[in-house]
């Protein structure tokens, strides 16, 4: 996990926040969701800011929504809010229930596609064109060479199942850089106080504007299904999941969750969510809070190698991107393609999150398309009672749809 120190403040500093501030806060959120995680709901579940949500709140809410940072941080913060009270309502778990979880794997494969798409034009692979939309950058150029040995090296290290291959291929392809003359960086001096420029600059008077709606009703969704399949396909593999096919303890998972989030928009990063690459401590022999202890432990004294993080250039952070992307479409496997009332929704969703360059839009067309084709084709009428909160949600997003056109 630890390549998440350098791709997520590269990332969110596009939005104008401070580097130094960013890292400090991506550290210590991640360091005390891990240790609350562990601590509390004793499972080897480390967290830190999501990719994907990251993408979405720099790309998306910033950039094309022009929403100011601080405000995106106080969606974030009530997007925490709002997790913590359908936590202890129950409602969470309902949700989780009303949706189906093929199309949890479809929104985990658009997000990795948009996440890879970033990273591809981050490396100057691909650009913009006017003809085509976008095309094969220059290919010669000494970032993009550098990106794509950095892509190279990553892949090669994992091929050999080389532990730490993202940050190995990270730091490789920046001490290239520096040999080349292609990453200009200036050391300045850092301590802890740095957090300050970010932490507690929330708005959150101006994220209740009525148009903040859409930005939390994403980053509560997309950090639900996230959080979910992380949490399904971690405690498989460790052998976790009770007899009945219910997880032990998922309120207080949910618990650290959203709490981790909560300090991680007062800090000043992105929505905190569980991360798959907990399977690593797993495969590893991890099978309690232990774990995620050690890991949180880890990752509060990367606090103090801050400062060496101005110096990774997005062409070496690219590679990690792109890879990271990859490894998220694994769960499209899952997915009943040969069934056209599954099928259809979830290659939509997988195709407009990307196209669309926002996560919203994936998720209304996924889950509108498949609650039209259960009601045209009579099958609501039989599961009406039991799937009202889908059919609530599909109606959200249709709205969503006529809002947007009307504006």
């Amino acid at each position: 996990m630890a390549y998440i120190i350098f791709v997520n403040p590269a990332i969110l500093s596009e939005t104008g926040m401070p580097l130094a501030a960013v890292t400090a806060a991506t550290c210590l959120c991640a360091a005390f969701g891990s240790i609350l995680m562990g601590a509390l709901a004793n499972y080897p579940l480390a967290l830190a800011p999501g990719m994907g949500l990251n993408a979405y709140f720099t790309y998306t809410v910033v950039k094309a929504m022009h929403v100011p940072w601080q405000t995106a941080l106080g969606a974030v913060f009530l997007s925490g809010v709002i997790f913590l009270a359908l936590t202890f309502s129950g409602i969470r778990q309902r949700l989780v229930a009303a949706i189906p979880h093929q199309l949890h794997a479809a929104v985990g494969g658009g997000i990795g596609l948009f996440i890879a798409f970033i990273g591809f034009r981050n490396a100057g692979i691909i650009v913009p064109s006017p003809a085509t939309t976008v095309t094969l950058g220059d290919l010669h150029a000494p970032s993009t060479v550098l990106a794509l040995f950095g892509l190279l090296l990553i892949a090669v290290l994992q091929v050999l199942r080389i532990r730490a291959s993202m940050l190995i291929g990270v730091l490789t392809t920046t001490l290239l850089g520096i040999l080349f003359h292609q990453v200009h960086w200036q050391p300045a001096p850092y301590n802890l106080s740095a957090i300050r420029a970010t932490a507690f600059h929330l708005d959150i008077p101006a994220a209740l504007h009525i148009g903040a709606f859409e930005i939390i009703f994403v980053f509560l969704f997309v950090d639900l299904f996230d959080n979910i399949g992380t949490l399904v396909a971690v405690t498989q593999r460790a052998g976790l999941i009770a007899p009945d096919h219910t997880i032990p303890r998922l309120n207080r998972i949910f618990f650290a969750d959203a709490t981790s989030t909560i300090l991680g928009s007062l800090t000043g990063t992105s929505t905190v969510t569980s991360y798959i690459e907990s399977s690593a401590g797993v495969a590893a022999g991890g099978r309690t809070g232990v774990t995620a202890i050690v890991t949180g432990i880890l990752f509060f004294l990367s606090l103090f190698i801050a400062p060496l993080v101005g110096a990774i250039p997005s062409f070496a952070t690219a590679p990690a991107l792109i890879l990271v992307g990859g490894l998220m479409l694994t769960g499209l496997g899952t997915i009943e393609w040969d069934d056209p009332q599954i099928g259809i929704p979830a290659f939509l969703t997988v195709a407009t999150i990307p196209l669309t360059w926002s996560i919203a839009d994936g998720l209304s067309f996924g889950l509108t398309s498949y609650a039209l084709l259960q009601i045209l084709t009579g099958r609501a009428r039989h599961k009406l009672r039991q799937d009202w909160m889908l059919y609530l949600l599909a109606t959200l997003f249709l709205l969503r749809f006529l809002y947007i056109v009307k504006k």
